[in-house]
Parts: structure tokens; sequence; C-alpha cells
């Protein structure tokens, strides 16, 4: 995994402040803690923050984070430049493509799925795309190996993918109408895709004591 810094200072905004209703919302996690322990909420908080920001994680929002739970700025560094679901610089403004290039996706098609955010996108992970709509870049496990290869997309996974079915993906998000996600070839969930093979029948051979 590449080192996670900061986007460049020309690039950040001077200031963060959440709206109304995300700060509602973030102190109603910080309030499901115990008091001293306020630091539990700051994932959730942070995500909001990001979400608010338009799909990235600025300094200035790591700042108001930081405050707001009591912790030193450092902490919450720590904890965005950890967790590749921050993103530290601005991302696509449809999608930004995050490609599992763990061993069983890379087996299963990843590289091309990777061949197609270079051609679509632009050759080199977290740059934007010519229209600013869409960035990508290849992370670790995304926790969805029996589905491989997979991408998520924002908070949502897209799974047993082609580089086919992948690109009807981004076409939906360019269009704004994003598939459904989860498996892309019609199987539900990690199930076989041929149906159940086992516990077919009436239960009776699990009774049997």
């Amino acid at each position: 995994m590449a080192v996670r810094r900061l986007a460049p200072k020309e690039l950040q905004p001077a200031s963060f402040a959440f709206s109304e209703e995300n700060l509602a919302w973030a102190k109603a996690q910080i309030a499901k803690y115990p008091e001293g322990r306020q630091a539990s909420a700051v994932i959730p908080i942070l995500w909001r923050a990001q979400e608010q920001n338009g799909g990235w994680t600025s300094e200035a929002a790591i700042r108001v984070v930081a405050d707001m739970l009591d912790m030193p700025y450092i902490r919450v560094f720590e904890v965005a430049t950890f967790y590749t679901m921050f993103q530290l610089q601005p991302v696509g403004k449809k999608a930004h493509v995050q490609v599992c290039g763990t061993t069983p996706c890379m087996l299963r098609g990843a590289g091309d799925l990777i061949a197609a955010c270079k051609h679509r996108i632009h050759h080199d992970p977290f740059h934007l795309s010519a229209d600013g709509n869409f960035s990508w870049e290849e992370v670790e496990c995304l926790g969805s190996c029996v589905n491989a290869p997979m991408v998520m997309i924002w908070k949502d996974t897209y799974e047993d993918l082609t580089k086919e079915s992948f690109e009807k993906v981004l076409d939906g998000f360019a269009a704004d109408n994003p598939p459904k996600p989860g498996p892309q070839n019609g199987r539900q969930f990690a199930s076989p895709i041929t149906g159940l093979t086992t516990l077919k029948g009436d239960g009776a051979a699990d009774k049997k004591s």
C-alpha cells in the first residue's frame, strides 16, 4: 500500500464546518458513549465529514473532528491516514472507484478492472478524469473474496464483475443512475451461481439427535 498523505496546501480548503443536520447527527453519535470515551465516535463522524466535503477528508475537517472529540490532531490524522475508506485529496464528483487488488480478486480478473479504470478515468490512480467526475485507486482486501473480483464505490460494493459488467457500472454512475450494489452476475449475495445445492429438504436431518 502506498504512503498516505494529506493533499497539498493549495488543494486544502481554508475551513470546514458541519451543516446543522450533520452536527446534530454527530452529537447523537457522541452521546452513545460514556463520558471520557468520545473518541470512540471518531470513525463515523470523520466519515460524515468526508461525505459532506465532497467525498474526501481535508485537514480542516480533521481538526474540526479532533476538537469535537477532544482528541489531539495527530490521533485523528492517524485514523484518516490508516483507513483507505478516507480519501485525503479531491475525488471524482460522481464516483471514486476502489479496486480490490488482493490475491483472490487478481486471480479472478481484477487486472481487467484496473485496465478499465486506466482507460476510462486516468492512467494513474488518485487523478481525476478529464471531466472531474471519476477517480480510482487500488486497495487491499475489501472483504468480498468469494465474490471476486469486486470494487467499492463510495459505501457500496459491486461484485462478481467482468470487464463488461464493470463498464456498465461506470456507465450507470456517469448517467446518475447507479446500478444496484452487490453481485453483478445475478446470484444472491454469496450463494452458488447455480442455486442451492444443500439444505433443500424439510430439515429433518438436522433434527436427528
